[in-house]
C-alpha cells in the first residue's frame, strides 16, 4: 500500500495531477482555500493509491510526496 503526502499549500490547482492519476483519486478541493488563494487538490480514496506516481511527476509545484 502506497501513502500519498500532499502539501496543500503549495498547490496551485492547476488540476494536472487529476488527469494523470490512472485511478481517478484526485480532485480539486470545492470548499477549501489555500494560503495562495486558491482550491488545493484532495485524494478522495488513499487506500486505492497504487504509489505509481504520476501526480508528483505532473506536478510543476512538488505538491505530493509518494511512499511505498
Amino acid at each position: 500500500m502506497a501513502k500519498l503526502t500532499i502539501n496543500e499549500d503549495a498547490c496551485k490547482g492547476c488540476g494536472l495531477c487529476v488527469g494523470a492519476c490512472p485511478k481517478k483519486i484526485l480532485e480539486l478541493h470545492k470548499e477549501k482555500i489555500n494560503v495562495k488563494g486558491y482550491h488545493p487538490i484532495t485524494i478522495l480514496d488513499e487506500a486505492a493509491c497504487i504509489g505509481c506516481a504520476s501526480c508528483a511527476r505532473m506536478c510543476p509545484d512538488l505538491v505530493f510526496t509518494v511512499e511505498k
